[in-house]
């Protein structure tokens, strides 16, 4: 089904007409010895001299920092050893996505390594939900354990922390998620987003504090021996860094400072020295027969391996993810990582079935409950599942979103997922609503909640209004292209070029480019239409484009047209040989083109306002115009199409004798629902939804008002 969808904005980021910017581009060009394409990007990302791009392609202007200037380090490191000199019983508790896995791992592996009596707990998201909980702690009692330590969760959990006290469990607490203005009593609460925190760098990830903390733990018995801190710090670096690299990407933390240090050697380490779990998932992947990556990018983390893992404690329990992180064999590997990939198709197959139930029911609601911000709810969906959805829908809609699911609830509470977009912190959202919520926490861009089923219509009627006065402008979805190319610089140089410039990801994103006013030939579908390869043409030079996720039925453009595309760009190897290949990430009709379709539009919105126009104009439609659209609606019903985009109805329409303007299409769609034929509706601008009428009436054209008008209007 087509829906209306929120059409993203451009921009382009280098501008070509700034004198002293090509100066810079064309000296960093000559002195690095790299393409113009790359001295541009080295610019955009604030590196405008040789001596800084230099440090930045060398990692030389990265330090760690010292881990005991987090607040409540010391007290940490105090209690942790204090816990291994006299054999305590230690768990460490953690959250159930990627970086809460790799968080839990890193600290259990460490601490195991030191000789402690440790364990991991890991909640059951459907069973337990997000958290420390008082069910968790008696277990944990029950099972000996008298210190916690909680990775990437804990920092909002005061209750439960003050009850396990009561149980005579101490707790040290290590998050990275926003504090609130109470934090948690006990031994040690490390979060670099403390208010009194004079960490330099507070973007780390959950498991990022995790290995600041063994990082400390290693420094402190580095000292005793006389050794500098330094070689701990490499020692722990070397033995987790890939875990790190892994939470990082997955959590969508920011690639500058050290997380771009640690994400680098992460990757190298996996290319190199891979540890069993990880090599037997990149195996599993593959699938039977293929080998595994080659080359260990941000992106291969982030689209394969992290959804993999994240799929235990989305559809199953985050302990299999674990499991498969501590395994030292090949077997029990390769067991693990079987699991995750058939758990992860599961997930695919559930996310693609709340997706489209999701979207059906936007479609189906009224304009003023989402004008700001989506919030739906539903007895059945899988609540490890509703976070991805909502990531979809706000890249669809480019709106806010919330889903929430009472699936296996049996207090009548459901728990909610949330997605943001930039201009409205989700998280200070919620707290203007947390009177309707029971639990709530998270990141600007995506939280968690709960919340009691009777109380969610209210939730979303305050989030709209908490929108409408916190906002300002429109949420449109904004897309950067880097700069614009042509198809003769899409070279494998340029490929080698911008490997230089990785790791990639949030921060440092992943070089977009513009290409205009390209001629499409060719339109072939992929995997059964779920993905299209194009092919495209350009000043006598042509490429091969693949856009993943897109159909043929979705695409903007037809075979012959000419539209403007953002893309990324790599390397494909097949049977042998490499060659360049667009990835793209949008595509819109050429610019030229959607300029006179924007006059079009103007000029109909004018006449509807009462201005004349002549005939040369091409407005008012006559009978060979209005059987030709009437035949044409007629057709894509037969299709099974009921939503039309006016873009493609113009497409479709000026293949024939006539041509037809934006304004003789919208006319001529009001006078055949004047003669009650059929009806439109309008979800979304320029897209229409059409319904016959089930017993239409023959009658005369003559008796349209609307037609009777556009003639007199005529000069």
């Amino acid at each position: 089904m087509e829906t209306a969808v929120q059409k993203s904005k451009w921009r382009v980021l280098f501008d070509p007409e700034n004198v002293e910017l090509n100066k810079t581009v064309s000296e960093l060009s000559s002195k690095l010895k790299v393409t113009s394409t790359t001295a541009k990007l080295l610019c955009l990302r604030g590196y405008n001299t040789v001596a800084d791009a230099e440090r930045f392609l060398h990692f030389s202007d990265i330090i760690p920092h010292d881990p005991f200037l987090m607040k409540d380090m010391d007290r940490a490191v105090d209690r942790l050893q204090t816990a291994l000199d006299r054999k305590e019983r230690i768990a460490v508790f953690g959250d159930y996505d990627v970086d809460g896995a790799t968080a839990t791992s890193l600290l259990y592996l460490y601490l195991s390594q030191k000789g402690a009596d440790v364990g991991y707990y890991i909640p059951s998201r459907s069973k337990e939900g997000y958290g420390l909980s008082t069910a968790a702690i008696d277990i944990l009692k029950g099972k000996g354990v008298s210190l916690i330590v909680t990775v990437d969760t804990g920092i909002t959990s005061i209750e439960e922390i003050d009850y396990a006290k009561r149980k005579g469990i101490d707790t040290i607490v290590t998050d990275h998620h926003a504090c609130r203005p109470e934090l948690p009593k006990c031994c040690a609460v490390v979060n670099p987003h403390r208010a009194d925190d004079s960490y330099p760098f507070c973007e780390l990830a959950g498991v990022g504090v995790a290995f600041k903390l063994a990082c400390a733990m290693e420094i402190r018995q580095f000292e005793k021996e006389g050794k500098p801190p330094i070689e701990a710090v490499l020692q722990i670096s070397n033995t987790y860094a890939d875990l790190v690299a892994i939470g990082t990407i997955a959590d969508v933390m920011p690639v500058i400072d050290e997380n771009r240090l640690l994400i680098a050697k992460g990757l190298a380490d996996m290319e190199t020295n891979c540890r069993p779990g990880l090599r037997a998932l990149m195996d599993a992947a593959a699938g039977p027969g293929k080998s595994k990556q080659r080359k260990i990018t941000s992106s291969y983390i982030g689209f394969v391996i992290a959804p993999r893992i994240n799929a235990a404690g989305r559809v199953a329990e985050a302990g299999i993810a674990v499991e498969l992180l501590l395994s030292e064999t090949h077997s029990r590997a390769a067991h693990y990582a079987n699991q995750l990939c058939e758990l992860n198709a599961a997930r695919q197959a559930e996310e693609t079935q709340i997706a489209e139930e999701a979207f059906r029911m936007i479609e189906n609601m009224p304009k003023e409950e989402r004008r700001r911000v989506i919030v739906l709810d539903h007895d059945d969906w899988h609540p490890g599942i509703i976070g991805i959805v909502a990531s979809r829908i706000t890249e669809r809609y480019g709106l806010p979103c919330i889903l929430i699911s009472y699936d296996g609830s049996e207090d009548g509470s459901g728990k909610g997922s949330g997605r943001s977009v930039k201009g409205l912190n989700l998280v200070e959202a919620l707290d203007a609503c947390k009177d309707l919520l029971l639990r709530y926490g998270g990141h600007e861009l995506a939280a968690g909640l709960s919340i009691r089923k009777k109380d969610v219509s209210q939730l979303r009627r305050r989030l709209n209004d908490y929108a409408e006065t916190h906002t300002a402008g429109d949420f449109s979805l904004q897309r950067d292209a880097d700069c614009t190319m042509g198809i003769g610089e899409m070279t494998i140089r340029l490929i080698e070029e911008l490997r230089l410039l990785e790791p990639y990801g949030n921060g440092n994103p992943t070089p977009n480019f513009l290409l205009r006013e390209a001629k499409v030939v060719k339109i072939t579908p992929m995997s059964g239409g779920k993905h299209v390869r194009l092919h495209l043409e350009k000043d006598g030079l042509s490429m091969v484009a693949v856009w993943f996720g897109r159909g043929i039925t979705d695409l903007p453009f037809e075979e012959g047209e000419f539209a403007d595309f953002l893309f990324r760009l790599d390397a494909n190897e097949f049977n042998g040989t490499v060659r360049v290949q667009m990835f793209l990430q949008d595509a819109a009709y050429a610019e030229s083109e959607e300029l006179i379709f924007l006059s079009e539009r103007a000029k109909y919105q004018a006449i509807c306002n009462g201005e004349r126009f002549s005939e040369a104009d091409g407005i008012l439609p006559d009978r060979k115009d209005l059987a030709m659209i009437y035949q044409f609606f007629r057709k894509e019903q037969e299709t099974g199409k009921t939503c039309f985009p006016i873009r493609r109805i113009r497409e479709q329409l000026n293949r024939q004798e006539s041509p037809f303007t934006y304004a003789k299409i919208r006319f001529s769609m009001r006078i055949l629902e004047e003669l009650q034929l059929c009806s439109f509706t309008e979800p979304g601008e320029d897209y229409f939804v059409m319904e016959w009428n089930p017993s239409p009436v023959k009658t005369d054209l003559e008796q349209s008002t609307l037609l009777r008008k556009l003639r007199e209007m005529m000069k």
